[in-house]
C-alpha cells in the first residue's frame, strides 16, 4: 500500500485551487441558516458578500426558535402565525410536534392535571386520525409512569434536545416556507470528507483529518511490517 508523508500530502492539498469567494459563500450559507444573524452582518462587512436574504428576517426565526428552546411553546406559536400562518396550517406533523412539545412542558413543570387536560383535549384526537402521532402521544404520556425521570425509558423527552429537534423542525420548515435552503451546506461538506478518507483508507497511508474542528493533519499511522 502506497504511503504518502505529511508533506506529500500537503504538497497535493496546495495544488486544489478553491475561490475564496466560494469559501465566503459557504460560511454566509451556513451564518444565515443557523441564525447567526450578528455574525452574518459582520462577516458581510467583513468579506464584501452580500447575503441573499434580509438579515432582519434572520431576528424573527431566532426569536421563534429561542422561544421553542426556552419552552415556551404558545410564545413560539403564536410569533410564527403571526409571520405567516401557513406554516402551521398546512403542517399537521410540525403542528402536532409543537403541541407534543407544550404538553411536555407541563409534565416538566409537575402540572400533572393541565398536562392530562391538554393531552385528552388537543392531542388526542389528532392521535386517533394518525397512528403515529398516538404512538408519540403514548410515549410522551408515559412520563407520568414514572417519578424519577432518570429511571424512565422515556426520560430522553425531558432532555434540552428533545427541544431542539422541535426548534429545528420549525426552523426548517421556517426557511421552506421563505424559499431558502433548509440546510447549511458545510455539515454536508464534512460528512462527505469522513466518507471521503474512509475510501482513501483502503488505498492509501496518508495524513487524516480526525478532528474537524482544528482541521489538522496527524501522521499516517504507518502499519507494521511482518
Amino acid at each position: 500500500m502506497q504511503i504518502l508523508s505529511k508533506e506529500e500530502w500537503e504538497k497535493k492539498l496546495v495544488e486544489v485551487k478553491i475561490s475564496k469567494q466560494d469559501l465566503n459563500k459557504l460560511i454566509m450559507n451556513y451564518l444565515v441558516i443557523e441564525g447567526y444573524k450578528d455574525a452574518a452582518e459582520k462577516f458581510s462587512n467583513e468579506s464584501g458578500l452580500q447575503p441573499r436574504v434580509d438579515l432582519a428576517s434572520i431576528e424573527d426565526r431566532m426569536n421563534i426558535r429561542n422561544a421553542v428552546q426556552a419552552g415556551n411553546i404558545d410564545d413560539a406559536i403564536e410569533r410564527v402565525n403571526d409571520l405567516d400562518p401557513e406554516i402551521l396550517d398546512t403542517n399537521p406533523k410540525l403542528y402536532f410536534h409543537l403541541q407534543q412539545q407544550k404538553l411536555i412542558e407541563f409534565i416538566r413543570h409537575g402540572r400533572i392535571a393541565d398536562a392530562i387536560e391538554f393531552a385528552q383535549e388537543e392531542l388526542a384526537p389528532r392521535g386517533e386520525e394518525n397512528p403515529e402521532f398516538l404512538e408519540e402521544l403514548e410515549r410522551t404520556m408515559a412520563l407520568l409512569a414514572f417519578e424519577d425521570n432518570a429511571k424512565s425509558p422515556v426520560g430522553d423527552l425531558l432532555e434540552h434536545t428533545q427541544r431542539q429537534r422541535t426548534a429545528s423542525e420549525l426552523n426548517s420548515a421556517i426557511l421552506t416556507a421563505q424559499c431558502q435552503e433548509k440546510d447549511p451546506k458545510l455539515p454536508s461538506l464534512l460528512r462527505m470528507l469522513v466518507w471521503a478518507q474512509n475510501q482513501l483508507d483502503e488505498k492509501l497511508v496518508y495524513p487524516k483529518i480526525k478532528n474537524l474542528v482544528t482541521a489538522e493533519l496527524e501522521d499516517p499511522a504507518v502499519p507494521m511490517s511482518t
